[in-house]
C-alpha cells in the first residue's frame, strides 16, 4: 500500500508549517519580554512566592493563546480530536485524582501564606529552604544541599513550623551545673553571658529558668533572642561563652555517674582499682 505523502506535504500545508514556526519564534520572543517586563514593573514589596505566580500565569497565558493562533494558521480541523479527547478524559479524571487534590492543595497553601519562598520551614521530620511553590508539590532545599519535594496535600495535612517567619527568634539552651553550685551565681553569670554577647538582644529579655532537679545536675533553661539570619552564630558564640565561663569561675558542668550508697549513717563506697588493693596487701 503506498501512502500519498504529496496530500500533507504540499507547497500549501508547507508554506503554513513554515509561518506556524515564525509565529512560534516571534511568540516565544514577546512571552519571555513580556515577563521580563512585568518582573521589573512588580513592586519591591511583593513577595518572591507572588512574582512567581504572576509570571507563571503570563507565562501559561501566553503559551495557551500561542497554540491557538498556531492552530488557527495551520488550518487543523480540531473536530475528530473532541470524541477522543472525551474518552481521554474520563481516563484522566480518575488517573489524576491525587494530582488534583494536589492542585486544589497549592491553592490554599498561597492563599494562606504560611510560608514564602526563602522561608526555612520543617514539615514533619524534615526541614530546609523553601526553594519552589509549584501547582503540585513545594520543593525544599535541605541543610546539606539536596532537593526535597513534598506533594501539596501531604503538606496541607502536615504540622509546619515556619522557623523564619518572623524577624527575631529565640535560642534555647539546657545547661546542667552541679547540686554544690551557688545558683544566684549561676544565674549571674548567664545574665552577663546574654548581656555582653552582641548578637543577643537585650529586648525581649534573655529567659533563664530552674527546670529541674535532675539525676546528676540542676537543669537550668536559658533562651536568648537573636535576629533570624544570625542563628549559627549566636548558637555557637553563646555555647563558647558558657563554657569558658564555667571553667574561668569554677562552675562545674557534671556529667552522669553512679554512686554507692547504703544510707545515711555511711559514706559512699570508694571504687579502687585492683592493682591498688594488691600493692596495699
Amino acid at each position: 500500500m503506498n501512502f500519498d505523502w504529496s496530500k500533507y506535504f504540499n507547497a500549501e500545508n508547507l508554506e503554513n508549517l513554515i509561518v506556524a514556526l515564525i509565529i512560534i519564534a516571534i511568540g516565544t520572543v514577546i512571552i519571555y519580554a513580556i515577563q521580563s517586563l512585568v518582573k521589573r514593573l512588580l513592586p519591591k514589596s511583593m513577595s518572591k512566592q507572588r512574582q512567581m505566580i504572576v509570571t507563571r500565569l503570563i507565562n501559561y497565558t501566553g503559551y495557551i493563546i500561542l497554540a491557538f493562533v498556531v492552530i488557527a494558521e495551520m488550518n487543523i480541523n480540531l473536530t475528530p480530536f473532541f470524541g477522543a479527547a472525551g474518552i481521554i478524559g474520563i481516563v484522566l479524571g480518575v488517573a489524576s485524582q491525587t494530582s488534583i487534590g494536589n492542585i486544589v492543595s497549592g491553592f490554599f497553601l498561597v492563599s494562606e501564606k504560611s510560608f514564602e519562598i526563602g522561608d526555612v520551614v520543617r514539615i514533619g521530620d524534615k526541614s530546609g529552604v523553601v526553594y519552589s511553590i509549584d501547582l503540585l508539590s513545594i520543593k525544599i532545599r535541605t541543610f546539606d544541599g539536596l532537593l526535597l519535594r513534598i506533594p501539596n496535600q501531604t503538606v496541607i495535612s502536615s504540622e509546619v513550623i515556619n522557623v523564619t517567619k518572623f524577624p527575631i527568634r529565640r535560642l534555647d539552651f539546657n545547661i546542667g551545673v552541679a547540686y554544690k553550685e551557688d545558683l544566684r551565681r549561676v544565674r549571674e553569670l548567664l545574665e552577663q553571658i546574654a548581656r555582653q554577647n552582641p548578637l543577643c538582644l537585650d529586648e525581649p529579655e534573655p529567659l533563664i529558668v530552674f527546670k529541674e532537679f535532675g539525676a546528676s545536675s540542676i537543669n537550668i533553661h536559658l533562651g536568648v533572642w537573636f535576629e533570624k539570619a544570625n542563628y549559627q552564630a549566636v548558637k555557637n558564640s553563646v555555647f563558647l561563652d558558657v563554657k569558658e565561663t564555667f571553667d574561668r569561675e569554677g562552675i562545674e558542668i557534671p556529667f552522669p555517674h553512679v554512686t554507692l550508697y547504703t544510707g545515711e549513717v555511711t559514706k559512699p563506697f570508694p571504687i579502687v582499682k585492683k592493682e591498688d588493693t594488691e600493692a596495699k596487701g
